[in-house]
């Protein structure tokens, strides 16, 4: 501003100057002057400027009046939830403004009213949601509470944020035993259900009669009749069982005979498929073909005498057929006609008990000699 100043007075010296036709001692002085009045006006300007600008001090030309904050955390506060004795614990931070009331009101306690007016609207959603549901009971709360709404005297407005829901560790872990047991109750349930249907099913629909068993095999197995009628026998018994009735004579014959399938009108069976393997012949079977075969029938005498030696000598074997033998030898030794009534087997050799070929009792010599000649060492009798 001072050097416009300076510049607009330059002009007008020039202009009077050459106007008036000053003198030339005039025309210095004249500028001397007007920078005489330039510099004082500089100097004057920079004695009232401050050192350092307004805006770069460290404390303002006003002081800023604190900002009051109304707030207070809760911690862990019971809420009610669907379920008696278990509740939710909710901590959260609550705000509020106190609104504007007219002079002469009485003092009240916005903090008191703002947490009452916080906690009762959040009551309105725990205690219709179940205590499994804590996750998106904390979401609920933060959308519901998440705006200034009054309380129910109208003294102040309140909110809440920082908003945590939680369950106790014991009420937890009772609630996930009981949730444990209830899966495990539902699943025996339906497993219960099942297995009482499929009895149902098989007592009372399959196994009702012989005919409907036949009827539900051939349904499994439609490319196996050979095999369902082989099997009658089976389901008859089975579905007498079922039903707890004797077995109807029409199909005793498929029960007695699995294999035999009797031909319409006719009392006899066909034959087996096939043949059941023949049993194996006893001791007492094997040694009677085994006499027969040698010559030692039933009336030779000799017969009684050979089954005595052979079960001494299986009993002093100890093998299991020496009772057999012995039964067979005591078969033998009955009573019968005596050919030689003089005791010996030959009318040309002496009579007598002990020497030559002796009679055909055990007592006797025998063909093979005295009885105490046909014991070995070790008391085995030797054939």
């Amino acid at each position: 501003m001072t050097a416009f100043l300076t510049l607009l007075g330059g002009l007008v010296i020039v202009i009077a100057g050459l106007c008036a036709e000053w003198p030339w001692w005039g025309w210095p002085a004249s500028f001397g002057a007007l920078l005489a009045l330039a510099g004082a006006a500089l100097l004057r300007a920079h004695r009232r400027r401050p050192v350092i600008p307004p805006e770069h001090l460290l404390e303002p030309d006003r002081p800023i009046p604190p900002v009051e904050r109304w707030e207070e955390i809760v911690r862990d506060v019971s809420l009610p939830s669907a379920s008696p004795d278990y509740d939710f614990l909710v901590t959260a931070r609550v705000r509020w403004v106190p609104v504007d009331v007219p002079h002469g009101a009485r003092e009240v306690s916005g903090a008191g009213l703002a947490l009452d007016a916080v906690l009762t609207r959040a009551q309105v959603i725990t205690r219709g949601q179940s205590p499994q549901r804590g996750s998106l009971v904390q979401h609920q709360l933060s959308g519901e509470l998440g705006t200034m709404q009054p309380d129910v005297t109208g003294r102040v407005l309140a909110m809440a944020e920082d908003i945590t829901v939680r369950l106790s560790d014991a009420d937890r872990e009772r609630l996930d035993k009981l949730a444990t047991v209830r899966k495990d109750e539902a699943v025996w349930e339906h497993e219960r259900k099942w297995e009482k249907n499929k009895r149902a099913y098989l007592g009372e629909d399959v196994l009702a009669s012989t005919s409907s068993a036949v009827v539900w095999w051939l349904a499994k197995n439609d490319d196996k009749v050979d095999k369902a009628v082989a099997d009658i026998g089976l389901l008859a018994q089975l579905a007498s069982v079922a039903n707890d009735t004797p077995v109807p004579e029409r199909l005793r014959p498929y029960v007695e005979d699995p294999h035999q399938v009797p031909s319409p009108g006719s009392d006899t069976a066909a034959p087996p498929d096939t043949e059941d393997p023949e049993p194996r012949d006893t001791v007492a079977e094997t040694f009677t073909r085994f006499m027969e075969e040698t010559g030692l029938t039933e009336d030779d005498p000799v017969r009684g005498l050979f089954l005595r030696r052979v079960a001494e000598a299986a009993r002093a074997a100890r093998m299991p057929g020496a009772d057999t033998l012995e039964r067979l030898a005591d078969e033998a030794d009955e009573p019968f006609d005596d050919p030689f009534p003089d005791g010996s087997d030959d009318p040309d050799s002496p009579a007598g008990s002990g020497g030559g070929n002796g009679g055909n009792r055990p007592g006797g010599g025998g063909p093979y000699g005295n009885d105490s000649a046909a014991y070995g060492d070790e008391g085995v009798p030797v054939l």
